[in-house]
């Protein structure tokens, strides 16, 4: 039997979001695919601020997750692959989640959710790039219908890594 996914809101990356995804991802197991720890406060700063424009420009972003009481509890959404190496021009989704929600479908059910949002903005595809070891967010691309597209290696950390992509 199917267990219900949990109610989850998304909204558009507030000022006060830096501060919380600063804290939330200050979780080394939070970061273990992402460098290890979180990065300085002034860079959640300007990826929300970066957020709210791809939001306002494009109808989409990496929305802040929260809980069912208003919590932030991480993020979820689509945003134009940031890098000059991988699937350049193309929109990925992704996620991050604070360590007490894993494992309860609060990703899955956003990740859904974000599918269904950049499809309706006229986006014919996403792409997820997920590092190799990373079996938590290998499932949830599962859970999505996405398909292996690419095997690469990471040009910084020299990490295996997967590109998984979803066409509608």
């Amino acid at each position: 039997m199917k267990r219900a996914l949990p109610a989850v809101r998304l909204r558009v990356p507030t000022d006060e979001d830096a501060v919380a995804w600063h804290r939330v991802f200050a979780d080394p197991d939070v970061m273990e695919f992402h460098g290890g720890r979180a990065a300085e406060l002034s860079v959640y700063e300007e990826l929300t601020a970066r957020q709210r424009r791809h939001d306002a420009e494009r109808g989409f972003c990496l929305w802040t997750m929260l809980d069912e009481a208003g919590e932030v509890i991480g993020f979820t959404g689509a945003q134009p692959w940031p890098r000059d190496w991988g699937p350049a021009g193309e929109i990925e989704v992704g996620w991050r989640l604070a360590r007490p929600y894993w494992g309860k479908g609060y990703v899955t059910a956003a990740a859904r959710e974000t599918v269904r949002r950049v499809r309706a903005a006229g986006v014919p595809g996403v792409v997820a790039m997920v590092d190799a070891g990373n079996e938590r967010s290998i499932a949830v691309t599962r859970r999505l219908g996405m398909r292996l597209a690419e095997v690469f290696t990471t040009p910084r950390s020299e990490r295996q890594g997967h590109c998984y992509r979803l066409d509608w």
